[in-house]
């Protein structure tokens, strides 16, 4: 059963939010205006007055309910999703995936921008937001990609397309795989570090640079993906406790990964980042949400013989992602037939530059739809 959902954090546990960052025992830190060992002290406290004294959640839940907002159980696991349907008839359906730490809300901003040539489906994973949120082992990228498919297939869509980034392409790449035939097109903003294509000679310089520049941002800037990946329950205890502690773990993220030209607010307001936080925060995913990066850990991207992905797919390169692999290394693994490289932009593809990542699936879709009669027996069932 598909069940129409609205988002309501009583008003008891928003005050109790607040309470807890006004009660904070801050650190004492020099260096308060640098974010070199981390969250900058001095934003992190302006960014607690604002939460505090500002921010207004009632305001982000009339926004989440502002677009048609469901759950379903798939496999015992609660899935909740935005179901967005474009005016066009038999307009492409396309499911959108988020990452970590980030959330469904990343795509709210690109939704206006794809709805006349789109119906949109962007599912919470499990772990995440108003998804399931206990999690048993083997929650990894395959494990989301059939949950992603059942949930097509319920909706009444035979044949759809994919975007993703993040977590996000872990779990399209993988539905690519073991759905080929029910893909229309796979479209990406990134792809995992554990991706290694099945090689048949020896890599050649531009890889080679690739994987040693690789191994340096990981020990500068890894640390996150190796805890979460081994000891996310330690960790967890401190963020599910902490709003604070909660929300310098992830808006480091947001800070070091974005195109922002050294102020994190010329890519977020203070609004989006702490509407995702508070999400984290309201929700108790913290943990569940990092334990993801265990199962994944324990079944990285590494392909075999045939697992080379026929399907179309498009990737755009913005400037300030984190380490991609040089176009050549994805096309041993990959069937590649458009390629961007954008102009500016970070890891948040969907929040940062929203229009330019919609026209640039528009226009990889347009040329999916050339070589493709894909929406033959297509049903909507939701309404």
């Amino acid at each position: 059963m598909i069940q129409k959902f609205k988002v309501y954090i009583p008003q008891s546990e928003i005050d109790d939010l607040k309470r807890k960052i006004k009660e904070t025992r801050w650190l004492n830190e020099v260096n308060s205006c640098d974010w070199e060992f981390g969250t900058s002290l001095n934003y992190l406290k302006e960014l607690s007055t604002y939460w505090e004294q500002e921010f207004d959640w009632k305001k982000i839940e009339n926004e989440i309910n502002s677009f048609p907002n469901y759950t379903t159980e798939i496999d015992n696991y609660k899935i909740h999703f935005l179901h967005i349907k474009s005016k066009l008839k038999n307009a492409t359906p396309l499911l959108i995936t988020h990452g970590w730490p980030g959330s469904f809300l990343e795509m709210l901003k690109i939704i206006p921008h794809l709805i006349n040539n789109f119906d949109i489906v962007i599912p919470s994973i499990v772990g995440f937001g108003f998804s399931e949120n206990y999690l048993k082992s083997g929650v990894n990228y395959g494990f989301v990609a059939e949950l992603w498919h059942k949930l097509m297939i319920k909706l009444g869509y035979q044949k759809y397309g994919l975007q993703g980034g993040d977590l996000g392409a872990g779990i399209s790449i993988r539905l690519t795989q073991n759905h080929p035939e029910n893909i229309i097109g796979l479209h990406l903003n990134y792809i995992s570090d554990s991706y290694q294509p099945y090689l048949t000679e020896d890599i050649g310089e531009e890889i080679q640079e690739y994987k040693k520049y690789l191994e340096n941002w990981n020990k500068k800037e890894g640390a996150y993906g190796a805890i979460q990946s081994t000891k996310p329950l330690s960790l967890a205890y401190g963020l599910n406790d902490s709003p604070i502690g909660l929300c310098a773990w992830i808006i480091e993220k947001f800070n070091s990964w974005s195109d922002n030209k050294g102020n994190i607010e010329n890519c977020f307001s203070k609004d989006e980042l702490l509407a995702n936080v508070s999400l984290y925060w309201f929700t108790k995913t913290i943990y569940s949400s990092m334990k993801i990066y265990h199962e994944i850990s324990l079944s990285p991207l590494v392909f075999a013989k045939d697992d080379f992905i026929e399907t179309p797919v498009g990737f755009v390169k913005f400037p300030k992602e984190i380490p991609v692999p040089p176009r050549e290394y994805i096309e041993k693994g990959f069937n590649i037939v458009h390629w961007t490289e954008m102009p500016k932009g970070g890891h948040f593809g969907a929040l940062e530059q929203p229009e330019l990542l919609a026209l640039d699936l528009i226009s990889f879709f347009k040329k999916t739809e050339k070589s493709t009669m894909h929406n033959n027996g297509n049903r909507c069932t939701t309404q």
